[in-house]
């Protein structure tokens, strides 16, 4: 063996040594169970995009393994046989107007909370809070009932309105967190300048809170997007199916089509997922806003 070779595997001896020391075995607990909490957790994902590429017969013998037989034809039966475009259609309707009234409901019921005493404050926040604990299906029956008495049942509004009573009280808790670390000087500033609540509201609250609007907005749309509940109860017509009740009926009918399940399952959970990873970075940072103070 060469000298210099020898020098250079003593190196390399030495720096992983000295690696070795510098990894603390909590750091490598740590480590070790995050990476089994990450392979875990998109494993999933592969395992049902890989499947909807096989045919079904595939995916019952080899699920475990890459596509054999490359195919996309569960995806076209996906699109010609169940109308997905239609559910896609049904569930923006649905997700993104309980995302933006929560949102906004929200936001102005926490500067409201924060901003202002009023007799009956103490009762209204401790309604907020304890409606927190409270399971919103518990309430699904008496809803249903005034929904049918309205004749709202089967529209998009009797999935909405249930949907924004139970993310509201998480969207204003949220939203109070943040207001409260939030200095009161430009608020004050700009009420010494003659500026109105509206004005105050719009113009320095709205564009200082768009990072827990965003934490707000995102977590309402994914929790409105997969509330499969609340869908199958309060629409039976397939033509205004969101994706998540069009799913439960594909698999009651498909149910051994596994090729046109797992392409039906890739086709719904794609948007929520490029809808994460776009607007993630303001999860934690619209929820831990407000928990630190100066």
């Amino acid at each position: 063996m060469k000298r210099g070779t020898k020098i250079k595997e003593i190196k390399d001896s030495a720096h992983k040594e000295n690696l070795l020391k510098e990894l603390h075995i909590g750091k490598i607990i740590i480590y070790l169970i995050l990476a089994i909490w990450t392979v875990t957790t998109i494993y999933p994902f592969v395992w049902v995009i890989g499947n909807s590429f096989k045919p079904s017969a595939e995916v019952v013998n080899t699920s475990f393994s890459l596509p054999k037989e490359f195919t996309i034809s569960n995806y076209t039966n996906a699109f010609s046989k169940q109308d997905i475009l239609q559910s896609y259609k049904n569930s923006l309707v649905i997700s993104g107007t309980v995302m933006v009234v929560t949102m906004i409901l929200g936001t102005m019921m926490a500067f409201a909370m924060t901003r202002y005493h009023f007799r009956g404050k103490a009762i209204v926040s401790g309604i907020l809070l304890s409606s927190l604990m409270i399971p919103v299906f518990s309430t699904i029956i008496p809803v249903f009932k005034w929904m049918g008495e309205f004749g709202l049942l089967n529209l998009p509004i009797s999935v909405i309105l249930p949907q924004i009573a139970g993310n509201l009280s998480f969207a204003t808790v949220v939203m109070m967190g943040f207001l409260w670390g939030l200095p009161l000087e430009m608020e004050e500033a700009a009420y010494m300048e003659g500026a109105g609540v509206r004005k105050v509201f719009i113009h320095i609250i709205v564009p200082i809170c768009r990072p827990s609007m965003a934490t707000v907005a995102i977590f309402c749309f994914l929790w409105s997007y997969n509330d499969l509940i609340t869908q199958l109860i309060m629409i039976r017509k397939r033509t205004k199916f969101p994706v998540g009740a069009l799913l439960n009926e594909i698999s009651s009918k498909y149910g051994t089509d596994y090729g046109l399940m797992t392409a039906s399952v890739t086709l719904i959970i794609v948007p929520v997922l490029i809808i994460y990873v776009f607007l993630q970075k303001y999860i934690m940072k619209g929820l831990t806003a407000g928990a630190l103070k100066e």
